[in-house]
């Protein structure tokens, strides 16, 4: 495994954005309703809120168990393994697609970073990741 980086420019240089196969929805789970509704393994990621359980999760998983998509979207993973307390990088890529008017939703895992954009934003948001890296690379 390699070590996380801190260093906001090499970040920047390693990205590797890479775009998952398949459409992600968010959708929410009533509390109660958590392990009656669905398989855990089926989750990428869930936070707990007080209104239930939001999910993100494949279009087709959240359709089999009757769940209501909230948004869809394409899910982006940055492969470059980012320390948790590095400082920057969010808000790197943050302005780069809103900038070009792309929203973002970003779960941080522990080796890596993930954005869910609008479906149909997808490609333009790969373009535009790629291009942060690219001119972080000439500097």
């Amino acid at each position: 495994m390699t070590q996380p980086i801190s260093d906001l420019n090499q970040l920047l240089k390693s990205m590797q954005p890479v775009l998952n196969p398949g459409v992600f929805v968010f959708a929410s789970i009533a509390r109660d309703q958590v392990y009656q509704v669905l398989d855990p393994a089926l989750i990428v990621a869930s936070i707990h809120e007080p209104e239930g359980l939001s999910v993100i999760m494949a279009e087709q998983d959240a359709q089999r168990y009757g769940l209501q998509p909230l948004f869809f979207c394409a899910w982006i993973t940055l492969t470059v393994h980012s320390d948790l307390q590095a400082v920057g990088l969010t808000a790197a890529f943050a302005t780069a697609l809103g900038d070009a008017g792309i929203s973002c939703n970003v779960v941080a895992g522990a080796y890596h970073d993930h954005l869910f954009v609008p479906l149909e934003s997808a490609q333009q948001a790969m373009n535009e990741l790629l291009a942060l890296q690219n001119r972080a690379r000439r500097c």
